[in-house]
């Protein structure tokens, strides 16, 4: 988890920390604008059956579409943290690496 004063340091990424519980409330928030297009729906199926129903479908369809896209941007994130990690790691093995043979010489 991360402190308050992480806000003010740029030592170290908040973002992978907080983004399962931005995650989260984007998920809240898609399921609480499906009901609410449910609801529509069925009150709009007073006025034309046909129109409430694809209304209702369709929520319910921009519910899970939301879910999935919802998962794949956050997942989009942690990669390219954990890219950035990587790349870390990688820089430091080969500085490491040319340390340890005697080459004077940065890459």
């Amino acid at each position: 988890m991360f402190e308050f004063r992480d806000l003010f340091q740029w030592d170290r990424f908040i973002t992978p920390t907080i983004i399962k519980t931005f995650y989260w409330l984007v998920i809240a928030l898609i399921i609480l604008f499906g009901i609410s297009g449910i609801f529509s729906g069925l009150a709009a199926m007073a006025i034309s059956p046909f129109g409430g129903f694809v209304l209702v479908m369709s929520s319910l369809a921009s519910v899970i579409v939301g879910i999935i896209f919802a998962r794949i941007a956050a997942e989009f994130v942690l990669i390219v943290f954990r890219i950035n990690e990587h790349l870390g790691a990688l820089r430091d093995q080969g500085q490491n690496l040319g340390q340890d043979h005697g080459h004077g010489q940065q890459y």
